[in-house]
């Protein structure tokens, strides 16, 4: 029961930035030391750490809404000369992210094709 609380309130919080399209990732970062990033790095180290294979573009995906490329296209401001000094600042505060783990099995490899046939010796 505890883990599907967790999980509800990831999601409700993934929700929340999803709508809030008008607070930017560095204000977020500023005032809390992670951002929607950060959650979508977090989100795809849980997904490896369960054996789930997945993209970090995928995690992205699913904590944005969309596509990274186009939600930072669409939403994301140029930051400004006072949040780069802000965020400099408050730099020894921001979440940290510990290397991916690697998959408990490897994804199997593809069937080589098999080799072609020996060329047929003329009589």
């Amino acid at each position: 029961a505890e883990q599907a609380a967790q999980s509800y309130a990831f999601e409700q919080l993934v929700n929340h930035l999803q709508m809030r399209t008008d607070v930017q990732n560095i204000d977020v970062m500023i005032l809390a030391g992670f951002c929607r990033n950060c959650l979508s790095k977090w989100y795809h180290a849980g997904l490896a750490r369960n054996g789930q294979a997945a993209s970090y573009e995928q995690a992205c995906e699913h904590v944005y809404g969309m596509p990274y490329k186009e939600w930072k296209g669409t939403h994301q401001a140029k930051a400004s000369e006072e949040q780069l000094r802000r965020l400099e600042e408050t730099k020894q505060l921001h979440a940290q992210h510990p290397p991916l783990p690697a998959l408990s099995e490897p994804p199997p490899m593809a069937t080589p094709p098999p080799p072609p046939p020996e060329p047929l010796r003329g009589a």
